[in-house]
């Protein structure tokens, strides 16, 4: 009786001991086959260093055909791309990433194309895109490469002083010029200098193309004008209004032409802003002060309006919460007109102030000023021929160097979604990659002395006096 209680109380816990094993080893299983299934990671770095951009998902999630990522190096330096790669190809099953160790398989890595400065090549069809370094940046800028066909080209005007995509000194453009080439455009200047008589040629008055007459080049995918300092010639504002309305594109920014200080301000373009009132925008007069106070989280003054809300449009759209600078600025006037129509991109805050008289030392008087919200940039189509496109903001400062390279501001991203919007390439419009941020720890002799003491002397006290303690009451 009493070996049977036993025998039956043995199955009984035998049995409890299997069912425990059983779930345990279904509930390991199905939390693997989620983890797997559904691989999600939180990246706590302060930029979002490891977190893919809005650009990178955008154009993998929409991938028609398969894409090969051919890394190469050597069996030692695989695991540490796969850091970067292996995001890449959880995008998207259309992405496929392989590693090559040129020294051991020559001939492979040779015959994809490697060469010792590019240690990624993107394959997309027949195309192959080298990227300079393991990065997100180059990489996603290959990926563009690779998959865009077709020349597109960002022509900048250089015939009245603007700001020069050469120039590489904080009031440059040479920024944009390095991002539009990571998006596989080809970027150049014009002077649109009015065609002088050929000699010996006999004129006719009624011909379109007269002598003195300029035109954009037909190649040119998008203008951009930079702020021009002297007034256009009759001929290169034609040149502009023609282009626009026969279905150009262009990315127009008007500087202030109120003296501010002792700096010469813009000259007045009356060519040029007769042309934008008869498509609906109309530059005042006038400097835009942001009386809000957010800029001064920047350390930025009042003369540089800051934006952090925008209205609904695709060039905007991807910047939800992300601010973007907009130094000595001018606001507009929108009215949609007959062939034109036309929509604000963003306005600054009730707090601030449109004043159109400015003191020798900088004074105003907000009494005599226009308060906000004020617009500061907007977009239109014009219906012509063929649709054109435009874009007015009223300042160019903003578009410089010394903003568009910085971190903390959005300037980049939307000059390069105005491009992309212009050029009807509003699949890359969005968020780009990140650029690697050094973020040194550093320390003052104070807290350095602090860790010294803590990591010396306090912890190790503590960890021996809590064992003496231990061995005292067992005692």
């Amino acid at each position: 009786m009493a070996a049977n209680w036993v025998k039956t109380r043995q199955t009984k816990y035998a049995g409890y001991a299997a069912a425990y094993i059983v779930v345990i080893v279904a509930v390991l299983a199905a939390v693997n086959f989620l983890a797997n299934r559904y691989d999600k990671s939180y990246d706590s770095t302060h930029n979002k260093f490891f977190t893919l951009s809005d650009q990178t998902i955008k154009i993998a999630k929409g991938l028609k055909s398969d894409v090969q990522l051919l890394y190469f190096g050597d069996s030692g330096s695989f695991q540490g791309a796969k850091d970067l790669l292996d995001r890449y190809s959880s995008l998207s099953p259309k992405i496929h990433v392989q590693y090559i160790d040129p020294d051991r398989k020559p001939q492979q890595a040779k015959a994809a194309g490697f060469r010792r400065d590019s240690p990624v090549i993107v394959q997309a069809g027949v195309k192959n895109e080298p990227a300079k370094s393991l990065t997100e940046e180059e990489i996603t800028g290959a990926l563009i490469r690779a998959l865009k066909t077709g020349e597109r080209n960002v022509c900048f005007l250089n015939a009245a002083g603007e700001h020069s995509i050469d120039d590489t000194e904080g009031s440059g453009f040479s920024v944009l010029k390095t991002v539009l080439e990571r998006d596989n455009y080809k970027v150049r200047s014009e002077s649109l200098k009015p065609a002088a008589p050929e000699a010996g040629k006999q004129i006719n008055v009624n011909q379109a193309a007269a002598p003195g007459s300029a035109e954009v080049p037909k190649t040119c995918t998008a203008l951009v004008i930079g702020g021009p300092q002297l007034a256009y010639p009759p001929a290169v504002a034609n040149a502009i209004k023609t282009y626009v309305e026969n279905g150009g594109r262009a990315l127009i920014m008007l500087d202030e032409t109120l003296r501010i200080g002792r700096s010469e301000p813009a000259a007045e373009n009356p060519d040029l802003a007769k042309t934008l009132e008869d498509w609906g925008v109309t530059a005042n007069k006038d400097l835009v002060l942001d009386l809000s106070g957010v800029g001064q989280i920047l350390g930025l003054g009042p003369e540089v309006p800051m934006i952090v809300q925008y209205e609904s449009h695709p060039i905007t759209q991807p910047l939800t919460r992300i601010p973007t600078a907009f130094p000595i600025s001018r606001s507009l006037e929108v009215k949609s007109s007959a062939k034109a129509s036309v929509s604000k991109l963003f306005n600054t805050t009730e707090e601030s102030l449109a004043v159109t008289e400015i003191g020798a030392g900088g004074q105003v008087d907000p009494k005599k000023g226009k308060k906000g919200p004020l617009t500061l940039a907007a977009a239109g189509t014009y219906s012509g021929t063929t649709q054109g496109r435009f874009v007015v903001i009223g300042s160019s400062t903003w578009a410089t160097n010394s903003l568009t390279g910085s971190r903390q501001l959005g300037n980049r991203d939307l000059f390069s979604n105005m491009v992309n919007w212009l050029s009807s390439d509003e699949d890359l419009i969005s968020i780009r990659p990140k650029e690697t941020e050094d973020r040194p720890l550093n320390l003052s002799t104070q807290k350095l002395n602090a860790i010294f003491w803590m990591s010396v002397l306090i912890f190790p006290l503590g960890v021996v006096g809590f064992g003496l303690a231990a061995w005292w009451k067992r005692r």
